[in-house]
C-alpha cells in the first residue's frame, strides 16, 4: 500500500471516529435534556400536588364551610336572609319576640312550665311571635348541638309552622332535653328520634333527608349570626318592640318541680298581661290568663297584690 493511500485511510478513519463522537455527544445532550425535562415535570407535579393538598387542608370544613355554602331557606320564613320566624295570626297587631337556644336549660324550664300558655296565646291571636334562635352554648360548652338542632328545626319549619312548634316543644321536653354539658343534639339520630314524636315529621323522608344532609346548615349560620340583636345575649329573653318584659323572680326555696312550674307559669302570665292586657275572656279582678284568679284566702304565688 502506498504512503498516500495509507494516510488517506488514517484520515478517513479519524473522520469516522470524530463523526461518531459527535453523534454520541448529540445523543448524550438529548438524553440529558430529556432527563431534565422529565425531572422538571415531576417537580412541578409534586409541587402542584403539595399546593393542592395545602389548599384542600386550608378549606373550611363543617359549620365554617356552611357559612360559605349557598343558602337554602326553609319555607315560612321572612326578612333579610330569611331569618325571621314569625308565627301566628297575621291579623294580630302585636308581636312578642322570643329568644332561645335549644341547649339552654333555662329555655327548657320555660318551655316545660309556660310553653303551652305561649302557644295558646298564639292560637288565640293575642299576639304573633317572632322566634330568634341562638347557638352560643355551643361556644360556651363546646360542641354543635345547638346548631344541629336549629338546622333540624329549619327542616321542620319547612314542613309547616305547626311542625316547627311541636318539634321545638319536644326538643325542650323533660323526656328528651339533655343536660347542657351533654352535646346529645349533635347527633342526627337523636334529633330524628325526637322528631318521631311529631306526627308531621314521623316517617317524613324529606325532613329526614334534610336533617342528615344539613340542608339548612347555612340558614342556621345566618340565624345564629343575629346574636346580640336588640342587645339580647342571653336566653330565654322576651322583647315587645324595644321593651324587654321581665318576669318576677321565683323565690329561692325548696320546692317540687310542679310547684316551680306553677310559679313560673303564673309569672309568665302576669308579665304577658302587663304587656298585652288581659287575655281574651278575662276581665277586671280575674287572674292572668283567664279563670277566676286567686281564690279568697289563697296567697298569690307570684308575690303580686
Amino acid at each position: 500500500m502506498s504512503t498516500r493511500n495509507s494516510q488517506a485511510s488514517k484520515t478517513a478513519a479519524r473522520e469516522r471516529i470524530r463523526a461518531e463522537r459527535e453523534r454520541q455527544k448529540k445523543k448524550d445532550r438529548m438524553r440529558r435534556q430529556l432527563v431534565v425535562a422529565v425531572s422538571v415535570v415531576g417537580v412541578l407535579a409534586v409541587a402542584g400536588g403539595i399546593g393542592f393538598a395545602v389548599m384542600k387542608a386550608n378549606e373550611p370544613t363543617g359549620w365554617e364551610a356552611a357559612k360559605e355554602a349557598p343558602q337554602v331557606a326553609p319555607a315560612h320564613t321572612q326578612g333579610k336572609d330569611h331569618t325571621e320566624i314569625l308565627i301566628g295570626d297575621p291579623k294580630a297587631t302585636q308581636t312578642l319576640e322570643v329568644f332561645e337556644d335549644v341547649r339552654c336549660p333555662a329555655c327548657a324550664a320555660f318551655e316545660q312550665s309556660s310553653g303551652t300558655a305561649l302557644l295558646k296565646d298564639i292560637k288565640d291571636g293575642r299576639y304573633k311571635v317572632r322566634y330568634t334562635m341562638y347557638s352560643f352554648i355551643d361556644g360556651m360548652q363546646g360542641g354543635e348541638g345547638s346548631k344541629n338542632a336549629l338546622s333540624a328545626l329549619g327542616a321542620a319549619l319547612n314542613v309547616s309552622p305547626e311542625a316547627f312548634l311541636k318539634y321545638k316543644t319536644a326538643l325542650y321536653s323533660t323526656k328528651f332535653h339533655p343536660d347542657e354539658r351533654e352535646d346529645l343534639y349533635a347527633k342526627d339520630s337523636e334529633l330524628l328520634k325526637v322528631a318521631a314524636e311529631v306526627p308531621e315529621l314521623k316517617n317524613n323522608k324529606a325532613f329526614e333527608t334534610a336533617v342528615k344532609k344539613g340542608t339548612y346548615d347555612r340558614w342556621t349560620m345566618d340565624m345564629t349570626a343575629l346574636f346580640g340583636r336588640k342587645g339580647v345575649k342571653g336566653t330565654p329573653t322576651f322583647m315587645h318592640g324595644d321593651k324587654k318584659p321581665v318576669m318576677d323572680q321565683i323565690p329561692q326555696r325548696q320546692m317540687t318541680q310542679a310547684q316551680y312550674n306553677q310559679l313560673a307559669l303564673a309569672g309568665f302570665k302576669k308579665m304577658i298581661d302587663k304587656e298585652f292586657g288581659p287575655a281574651k275572656g278575662t276581665g277586671a279582678g280575674k287572674g292572668p290568663g283567664g279563670g277566676k284568679g286567686i281564690r279568697e284566702g289563697e296567697k298569690d304565688p307570684t308575690g303580686g297584690h
